[in-house]
């Protein structure tokens, strides 16, 4: 499941940076769409230890500001 999700990854890479230097608009729109599209099929095909990954660390994270926000309050 690695190879496809990174393979997904490199094409979401790919188009977000030609969607990016491109002269056209209609061309910078189909990019950005394949790009989100590359995104989601890599967040579907990654592995399960990397999924929660990337939803324990924003929650960790914010366990952690939220402490420092309540100690700089009271302290």
């Amino acid at each position: 499941m690695l190879v496809p999700s990174l393979i997904a990854l490199t094409i979401a890479s790919v188009s977000a940076f030609i969607g990016l230097n491109a002269q056209e608009e209609i061309f910078k729109v189909i990019m950005g769409c394949v790009c989100v599209i590359s995104v989601l099929l890599t967040v579907v095909l990654a592995p399960w230890m990397l999924k929660l990954g990337l939803i324990a660390i924003p929650l960790v994270l914010d366990r952690f500001n939220l402490w420092s926000a309540e100690k700089s309050i009271n302290g």
